[in-house]
């Protein structure tokens, strides 16, 4: 991907590297349409294909990707799902699963929105699936949803989804960077070297279908083209001038029910504010991983967590200093958050959940007896399993 520059190519970022004009020449070239030539249009630098015309080919793939990388960030395929009876069956199983979620009393929430904004169905893959497996696989079998996560992530991708649906009336999420990075800290993301953020953008694929036609007036997702380019941009989204900047230039682009929307996680955007009297906007939010995202071999670690742990006690008491005790935590907990069940462990106090070390640092700092801390860590991990029914 070309990123913007920081002074010296640093192998680390901060807040500090944030510089309002260099995002701004970044952000305010123009989509040359030669470089998109499949594309029925440009529009408002978005570039916009028919989808029913578009080959499986290595060349289509690689437009797709420049898009994605050096491009805008953002691609429109109009038509995606060109027959309509397959998103309506797919509506009909999303409504059924929101309305279930409803009479159960859980809210969802949001990650980027305030709680009861909207009505979000996290692991709607899963739930979608069994509750009607035909609907699922007719929806799934999509042509364009497999081409654009071949073409950005290879073969072996992973598909997970959530339903979001903004009701009239529903403000604006806050605008954001995507997973991985964006869902960090800007103390933890800052953590990592200048090419983890680098790296971060092409471990994941965006997308949204739209359920509903979406006119403008009902909050169509806002972007900034160009904007996943900028390369201190996980630390750069929750600092005002940035979000004050999104705010007065993101574009918003109308979808018909059919329609999709792909883009880089690290493109800044934001569900937009429903103002109309009467739309449910719904969309099936698609986030689409790679395949080399895991680790080689399978480890229990909340066993190996709780074995090292009366050790960890025994040597903190004995004075070892906390880079030991961390060096340990990082070789035996799982320390990232991710995968999990959003419906029973949401985000607490940001958003992710604590994750198995985050759990083990307290243990130490509070003393807590080993019986405590497996009682906790088996917790979490029943919280982290998935219950889709």
């Amino acid at each position: 991907m070309s990123l913007s520059p920081v002074p010296s190519r640093r192998a680390w970022l901060s807040e500090r590297d944030c510089d309002l004009d260099t995002f701004r020449a970044l952000v305010e070239r123009p989509t040359d349409p030669a470089d998109h030539p499949r594309a029925r249009a440009v529009e408002r630098n978005v570039p916009v294909y028919d989808a029913g015309r578009l080959h499986d080919d290595r060349e289509t793939a690689a437009e797709l990707v420049r898009a994605l990388a050096d491009g805008p960030g953002i691609v429109v395929l109009e038509g995606a799902f060109p027959d309509p009876s397959v998103v309506d069956r797919a509506t009909a199983v999303f409504d059924a699963l929101i309305a279930e979620q409803r009479a159960s009393g859980t809210d969802a929430g949001d990650h980027f929105a305030a709680p009861g904004a909207n009505d979000r169905v996290w692991n709607a893959l899963e739930k979608a699936a069994l509750h009607d497996a035909e609907a699922f696989a007719d929806y799934y079998a999509n042509d364009a949803l497999a081409l654009v996560a071949r073409a950005w992530l290879g073969p072996g991708y992973q598909v997970t989804s959530q339903i979001n649906v903004v009701n009239p009336g529903g403000t604006a999420q806050t605008a954001h960077r995507d997973y991985h990075l964006g869902f960090l800290s800007n103390e933890v993301a800052a953590a990592y070297p200048a090419h983890v953020h680098r790296l971060s953008p092409v471990l994941t694929l965006q997308g949204a279908v739209a359920h509903r036609d979406m006119p403008v007036e009902s909050g169509p997702t806002m972007y900034l083209p160009h904007s996943q380019k900028y390369e201190p941009g996980y630390l750069a989204w929750r600092l005002p001038e940035f979000r004050a900047y999104f705010e007065a230039h993101h574009v918003q682009l109308p979808l018909a029910k059919g329609d999709a929307v792909f883009f880089n996680p690290a493109l800044f955007h934001a569900a937009g504010t429903n103002r109309s009297a009467h739309i449910r906007r719904m969309a099936n939010l698609l986030q689409v991983s790679s395949a080399f995202g895991r680790a080689m071999e399978t480890v229990d670690r909340e066993a190996v967590a709780n074995a090292v742990y009366p050790v960890l006690l025994k040597r903190r008491g004995e004075g070892v200093d906390e880079r030991w005790l961390e060096n340990v935590i990082a070789a035996s907990a799982e320390g990232y958050p991710f995968p999990t069940n959003l419906d029973s462990d949401p985000p607490v106090d940001g958003l992710a959940p604590p994750s198995q070390a985050d759990v083990v640092r307290r243990a130490l700092r509070e003393e807590w007896p080993p019986e405590a801390l497996r009682e906790v860590l088996r917790a979490g991990r029943e919280r982290r399993e998935s219950r889709g029914r």
